[in-house]
């Protein structure tokens, strides 16, 4: 509860130091105000509090999910730094814009009444609206923000309309009371429950970007700055995915076999479409966002299997893809910037004009398709682990599958900065962007060596 306070009352004092002449203090400051909040996250460990009226639950679920976003956005804002260069950037607003999502985020990851979380998917949502139309003057900026705002604010009313009827169904707004009586619910209002139960699937499914509610993704992610990009796909979908998850467990893991037949389609049909269409690709960003397509199927095997092994493997999951995927969009940056394209051409010779670089990114690549020695292999694992002891044979043959076609795409990547002739002259990167590239790297790898420093947390 008090990284909530926090991040909110920091969000709001970054507001007035945007005041200042100089924005070079700002990105320093909000780095202290998430290193505050973090440590006050851990804090609670081991710690369970409930707030207002028991809507608001910090247990060690929140903390870890929490502490997973807070991280992720303090490795993402070192590469913010060439946006204080332009004279337009209102660098104040975006970065509590930032704060305040994660407010959101927060709130998504320790509901226990489902008004909770409609209030944190707004806050979050609303946030995200608005960072993606932030490059003003460019037209796939506007696109982006207006689509997702169009699209997001269609799927939020299908979310309200499911949790109205799970009120009517249940006469509750709390997980605990609709988990009670959707175990003794009566015959008659047993169509109202699962008719509210997939509306309220529906929306989530659209805000962790999964199929079929996927369409949004690529064409949002290709004209939001990638900075936000980047955030996009780590923290909204670490949020997305922990609300998800406790959601079903929480609420509906009495009636598990009326959902299982829906949740394990969408499973399926997210991971077929985020790797095929990943396939096809030319842009490295729009490939980077049929992968985040692909990954929300990967964390929705933790959906599926739904046993003491998941919400481990769900956190380990979660953290190891954040921290690999920051790599990738962070390096695309520069590389988008010193050469003016973001296609797969643009990383050509990487590998021998920037050694740091091309070694940084093939490992995030790897990690990303799962290879051992790095924490996408163990995450992948985990995730399989907990499946198989559901006996979901199959469902594991699938995604290993799915990830041999990843392997394809994410080795273009590799082959390109190694095997290619240098596109262009050694792309320039500031030392604090370095040395955040090297902390991913050993935080990849560590969690690849000795994946029990981050596994069984929960």
């Amino acid at each position: 509860m008090t990284s909530l306070i926090l991040l909110s009352v920091f969000g709001i004092v970054n507001l007035f130091l945007g005041f200042m002449k100089s924005k070079k203090v700002l990105m320093p400051m909000v780095l202290l105000f998430l290193v505050i909040a973090l440590g006050a996250t851990v804090m609670d460990w081991n710690q369970p509090q409930s707030y207002f009226n028991n809507m608001f639950t910090m247990d060690n679920y929140a903390v870890g999910f929490t502490a997973v976003m807070v991280l992720s956005t303090i490795f993402i804002l070192p590469f913010s730094r060439s946006y204080g260069e332009r004279e337009e950037a209102n660098l104040a607003e975006y970065f509590s814009l930032m704060l305040f999502s994660l407010v959101g985020g927060v709130m998504m990851v320790g509901y226990e009444n489902l008004l909770m979380l409609f209030v944190g998917i707004e806050i979050m949502s609303i946030s995200m609206y608005i960072l993606a139309g932030s490059d003003k003057r460019n037209l796939l900026s506007n696109e982006a923000s207006m689509k997702y705002f169009l699209m997001g604010s269609f799927f939020t009313g299908i979310i309200l309309f499911g949790v109205a009827l799970l009120y009517g169904a249940t006469g509750s707004f709390y997980l605990s009371e609709i988990a009670s009586s959707a175990a003794t619910l009566e015959p008659g209002n047993a169509p109202l429950l699962l008719m509210g139960l997939l509306l309220v699937l529906v929306g989530v499914t659209f805000k962790v970007g999964a199929a079929p509610f996927h369409f949004w993704t690529p064409d949002v992610y290709e004209g939001t700055p990638t900075l936000f990009t980047s955030y996009m796909s780590t923290v909204v979908k670490t949020a997305g995915i922990a609300a998800f998850y406790k959601l079903m467990s929480a609420a509906f893991g009495g009636v598990y076999e009326e959902w299982f037949p829906t949740v394990v389609a969408i499973t399926v049909l997210t991971l077929l479409i985020g790797n095929i269409g990943a396939v096809a690709q030319t842009s490295m960003k729009r490939m980077l966002a049929y992968s985040s397509i692909s990954h929300a199927g990967y964390l929705m095997i933790a959906l599926t299997s739904f046993n003491d092994r998941s919400e481990n493997a769900l956190l380990f999951y979660s953290l190891a893809y954040s921290v690999a995927t920051i790599a990738a969009f962070g390096i695309l940056k520069y590389v988008a910037d010193a050469r003016g394209s973001d296609s797969y051409d643009a990383f050509n010779g990487l590998g021998k004009t920037n050694p740091l670089l091309g070694f940084v990114m093939t490992v995030a690549m790897l990690s990303l398709a799962g290879i051992p020695l790095t924490g996408g292999f163990f995450g992948k694992l985990f995730l399989f682990s907990a499946a198989l002891e559901q006996g979901m044979l199959w469902l594991i043959v699938v995604a290993i599958l799915m990830s041999a076609v990843g392997i394809y795409y994410y080795f273009r990547v590799i082959i390109a900065m190694y095997m290619k002739d240098p596109a262009g002259e050694r792309v320039p990167v500031d030392a604090f962007a370095t040395f955040t590239l090297i902390s991913l790297l050993v935080l990849t790898v560590l969690m690849g060596i000795v994946p029990g420093l981050f596994n069984d947390l929960l």
